[in-house]
């Protein structure tokens, strides 16, 4: 059964190959980018492939009137994809940078998924919510401690909306994508270099960009996004499957092996 998807995020990365991908299946898609400078060259791009059933919108999650909007919109699954990233270390991070982390990855996908789920219920619609987490929702590296956070606080959210909404027919998942090549986690990683000082912090800056390089340095730091785009084109309009979805595999028995020593951790 072909759906109406709206995604958020849509402009890039997983979002904007999804996006592609999931019409191409037959699905119709409204594809929503958070600038407007990103919505003309998206509907430019799914023209040239033939999509006439992607619609490409902006929808800036930090502005009400957008949120509003979309929240009229008639779609069947609602795909919290956007998001965004501060990295570094939590005890010296600025604060109202972890503010505003949580205000776009937490607070405002909360408010846009309000408004739909509960037009949902007043209409009888069994609708679909599905988040885009992050394997760091399900453990805290060092230095990744901010925006892992936010991705904890989704996996509580989405697991309360899952019982709460069960009863109306509405389900909700979440995916949790490993550390692949799109370009977010390196971008995450260049931010705390705007604020980390040397002769303020005692975190040094040649030390955290060392850890990140490292790490990207890696097969798992720097995976290849195909893999995950495919599986999200099969979870989001599916009608069922599990609630918590892991890609790749590997990262998938990595987090279950961390969370079973959990509770062995020491101090």
């Amino acid at each position: 059964m072909t759906k109406t998807i709206l995604i958020t995020g849509a402009g890039s990365g997983f979002g904007k190959g999804a996006a592609i991908g999931m019409a191409k299946n037959g699905h119709s898609i409204i594809a929503t980018t958070q600038v407007s400078s990103q919505v003309t060259p998206l509907r430019e791009e799914v023209a040239a492939l033939g999509l006439k059933n992607i619609r490409v919108e902006r929808l800036d999650l930090t502005d009400p009137y957008d949120i509003k909007q979309a929240q009229g919109w008639d779609v069947d699954v609602l795909w919290n994809n956007a998001g965004m990233g501060e990295a570094g270390p939590v005890w010296e991070i600025p604060i109202e940078l972890v503010r505003k982390n949580y205000e776009v990855n937490v607070f405002l996908p909360l408010v846009l998924t309000q408004g739909v789920v509960q037009r949902w219920v007043r209409e009888g619609k069994k609708g679909k919510v599905v988040f885009t987490s992050s394997m760091g929702g399900l453990f805290t590296p060092a230095n990744w401690g901010t925006y892992v956070s936010t991705k904890h606080a989704l996996e509580s959210i989405a697991e309360a909306l899952q019982q709460e909404l069960a009863p109306y027919g509405i389900k909700v998942q979440t995916i949790n994508p490993g550390a692949y090549y799109t370009g977010y986690n390196e971008t995450m990683a260049d931010n705390p270099f705007r604020w980390l000082d040397d002769s303020k912090n005692f975190t040094k800056r040649a030390d955290l960009r060392k850890g990140f390089d490292d790490f990207f340095a890696t097969p798992e730091g720097k995976m290849d996004p195909k893999e995950m785009i495919d599986r999200m084109i099969e979870v989001v309009p599916a009608d069922t499957g599990r609630f918590r979805n892991v890609v790749p595999k590997v990262i998938e028995d990595m987090l279950k092996e961390h969370q079973l020593r959990a509770w062995e951790n020491q101090i």
